[in-house]
């Protein structure tokens, strides 16, 4: 039977853009729509702000704008965006949304890997990252490089958009279903509560001596978001190995990327999303970039084993993990239709199979002597 609510896949997104419900400033990139979202284009123009704000009922983010915008400056050719500053971008995509239609955003992997704050909003808006039923209007992203600063142009793409029509998030008692019959995660009894199914940490490797995360080092070069293989990990990240104690304290203000004990999948005919901070299990932020689109770890698709790449903040404090300590939720989504292309059998898919990785910016790590 034919769901009649649920994620929108990709040839139904390619729809909404041929009707006109998705703008463009220019045509889509080839691989710009994926299996269940579609990435975001920044446009021509940016504007560093005082501070981060939400436009609210009556105002457009315009209005906010000509208020706190300290100086503006192209993108055509370039620019580099500090840590430390919040900056606000029109994105190249407008919608006008049909009433059934609503939609959400998240930055892309490999803008949390680099520890890049985004957000979306809209005009009128009072969330972040929520666009509502029928929205039409222009899409702003807010930017705040928290650790390396980033070059940035027209058509870098950081954020992502979801779109559902009606509610698609799976209970609690269908999560356990949809376990029991597809392997969710690699648990024989994972811990099902507030919505989603837990993953935990994982600070073990192979053993004592293995890699088992990294921490962002400060005062380093730009990181250019465009660039594939470019950077030496050395020169921005330091490695993090087991000691023997399986355990980590987190220092608050440092940036650390982290892999999940668990390997997950996400079936075919489902979409999934990490809670980015869940105060039932600790102090800190996990995992900026939340979607998973269909077919990540999935075996027809050369999936198999693929770990959930975690990045990790402390708030105010230092925070002990513990191997095994659940960080996060994955909650999961029924899709409307079947994708015609699953993560994976695309070129673009770069964290298929995947363990502890850092972003596609980065040459491969050199073997430890």
């Amino acid at each position: 039977m034919q769901p009649t609510t649920g994620i929108l896949a990709d040839s139904a997104i390619a729809e909404l853009h041929a009707s006109g419900a998705i703008r463009a400033g220019k045509a889509f990139d080839d691989d710009q729509i994926q299996p269940a979202s579609l990435d975001l284009r920044l446009g021509a123009l940016a504007y560093r702000v005082r501070a981060s704000f939400l436009p609210g009922p009556g105002h457009t983010v315009k209005d906010k704008l000509d208020r706190l915008k300290l100086h503006e400056f192209e993108l055509s050719e370039g620019a580099v965006l500090e840590t430390g500053c919040v900056y606000m971008v029109p994105l190249l995509e407008s919608l006008k949304l049909p009433e059934t239609v609503s939609a959400s955003t998240n930055p892309k992997s490999s803008t949390g890997r680099l520890d890049i704050f985004t957000r979306v909003l809209t005009d009128h808006g009072q969330e972040f990252d929520q666009i509502p039923l029928g929205y039409e209007g222009p899409l702003w992203l807010e930017i705040s490089p928290r650790t390396f600063p980033i070059v940035v142009r027209t058509g870098s793409r950081l954020s992502q958009i979801r779109f559902r029509q009606g509610t698609s998030q799976l209970g609690e008692e269908e999560l356990r279903a949809l376990h029991k019959s597809e392997t969710l995660i690699a648990a024989d009894n994972p811990n099902v509560s507030g919505g989603g199914i837990a993953l935990s940490i994982d600070l073990e490797g192979s053993g004592k001596g293995s890699l088992v995360g990294y921490r962002g080092k400060h005062h380093t070069a730009v990181v250019n978001v465009d660039r594939k293989a470019e950077y030496d990990i050395d020169d921005f990240w330091e490695p993090i190995y087991n000691r023997g104690s399986a355990d980590l304290v987190l220092d608050p203000d440092e940036f650390y990327i982290l892999v999940s004990r668990e390997a997950v999948h996400v079936p075919p005919m489902h979409a999934a999303e990490m809670t980015p901070f869940d105060p039932l299990v600790g102090e800190f932020r996990v995992h900026y970039a939340g979607f998973f689109d269909p077919g990540f770890g999935h075996a027809g698709v050369g999936g198999t084993g693929s770990r959930a790449v975690l990045e990790v903040r402390s708030h105010e404090v230092p925070f002990i993990l513990e191997h095994g300590q659940i960080v996060g939720r994955l909650v999961y989504e029924r899709m409307l239709t079947l994708p015609q292309r699953l993560y994976g059998e695309s070129l673009a898919s770069n964290y298929q199979a995947q363990g502890l990785k850092l972003s596609k910016h980065f040459k491969s790590p050199l073997p430890r002597p």
